[in-house]
């Protein structure tokens, strides 16, 4: 027998003891960099398997296309860290690096930022947020959790932060075997932290707050909204901490009207209206939910309404009744505005895309009777970036529309 034996049966030993082994054909996503693998393209799993552990990826003829975490628990069962031959380590590693490079470049002295951006930054399942002198991260994955001690080691070394509090608290960690978490990891935090953006200061509370303490991915459109508010009433609805209102009274809107159901955000936002000199002449605070204030609403006078509603779809079973949702909002919206005004409109759902959200608003315009321009879409901050590889990250859609 040749001492050499069969190299095509060792290699598929070797791959089935020590890795993942996709299916015939179903590595062509991994090829293009694209870091998710799905339970329906995997053959087979390494021996002694455990979930969240990170294991190199084989194609179904032996060849090594990267090194990623899995759970078998999930449909979305594989994340890659790294592609080809590259370390996990040092991918892990060098992509934080550079996430962090790019902030600085972007951004230099920015007190609020988004350093990671998960999958888009190569490092999928990680959320840091800078706010202040600190940091904030969120865990989406059993992977990444496993990884905690190692990203709060390169943390720490990268940026030497005075604390570092996880926001864990997403719908998807329940898929991955995890509860959701919140608590302090690091140093001392002293609430409210407050930060400046584009010259707007703001009080972030990260405790008992939305996502990770403030809505970091709309500051472009804060900036859009501080540009067009000058001599109109502006209607800030699902308001949070009153980012939007505090652009629109800075860019010399009349008045800001700004409604949400928690009385907690409408506290922060008064708070934060205060904190940039406005007295309460200049705005008001409505605690309601703001379907039910559009309902009862006859008309507005309102030369610009903004519309950030947070997630209707949470999961894709929501999507259908997520597009009913969002319909109705906006036709509620624009059925009671003056000609020649504005509607700013958001969705944050993943589950609802843009073409469908787009549709949406144009169903609503029809059934409300209104003509409806799209003036511009969605500005995306430059700290939130799209890997081109993997256009799943833009979830955030917007337009602008000019009510006629």
């Amino acid at each position: 027998m040749n001492r050499e034996g069969n190299p095509e049966k060792d290699r598929k030993k070797v791959k089935v003891r020590h890795g993942v082994v996709l299916k015939p054909g179903r590595e062509k996503s991994v090829l293009s960099r694209h870091h998710w693998i799905f339970s329906g393209a995997i053959q087979s799993y390494p021996e002694n398997f455990v979930n969240g552990g990170i294991y190199p990826v084989y194609s179904a003829a032996g060849q090594l296309l990267g090194h990623g975490y899995f759970n078998q628990k999930c449909s979305l069962a594989g994340r890659l860290l790294s592609f080809g031959q590259e370390d996990p380590e040092l991918a892990l590693r060098r992509n934080l690096q550079q996430a962090v490079q790019l902030r600085q470049r972007l951004y230099r002295q920015a007190e609020a930022v988004r350093l990671v951006n998960g999958e888009s930054d190569h490092l999928p399942g990680l959320v840091v947020d800078r706010y202040g002198p600190g940091l904030v991260i969120q865990l989406s994955t059993l992977g990444m959790e496993k990884l905690k001690d190692r990203i709060l080691d390169l943390l720490k070394e990268t940026l030497k932060p005075s604390y570092i509090y996880e926001k864990s608290l997403i719908p998807s960690r329940k898929e991955e075997g995890l509860s959701e978490f919140e608590g302090l990891l690091l140093g001392k935090l002293e609430e409210p932290v407050t930060v400046e953006e584009n010259g707007l200061k703001f009080n972030i509370y990260l405790t008992e707050s939305q996502k990770t303490g403030f809505f970091l991915d709309q500051r472009e459109m804060r900036q859009l909204v501080r540009s067009l508010a000058g001599g109109l009433k502006v209607l800030d609805g699902f308001c949070y901490t009153g980012g939007f209102a505090v652009a629109a009274l800075k860019g010399g809107a009349r008045r800001v009207d700004l409604v949400d159901y928690s009385k907690r955000a409408l506290e922060t936002a008064g708070a934060n209206l205060r904190l940039n000199g406005f007295s309460g002449d200049s705005f008001s605070l409505i605690n309601q939910d703001m379907f039910k204030f559009l309902e009862e609403a006859k008309s507005f006078d309102y030369g610009l309404i903004i519309l950030d509603p947070p997630a209707f779809a949470r999961k894709k079973a929501d999507e259908k009744q997520a597009v009913r949702a969002y319909r109705e909002l906006n036709r509620l919206a624009m059925s009671r505005m003056e000609p020649g005004s504005f509607l700013l409109t958001f969705s944050c759902s993943y589950y609802v895309d843009s073409q469908t959200f787009q549709k949406t608003i144009f169903q609503a315009a029809l059934e409300a009777g209104r003509e409806a321009r799209i003036i511009q879409r969605h500005r995306q901050a430059l700290d939130h970036p799209v890997s081109i590889f993997h256009p799943e990250s833009d979830y955030l859609k917007g337009l602008l529309l000019y009510i006629s």
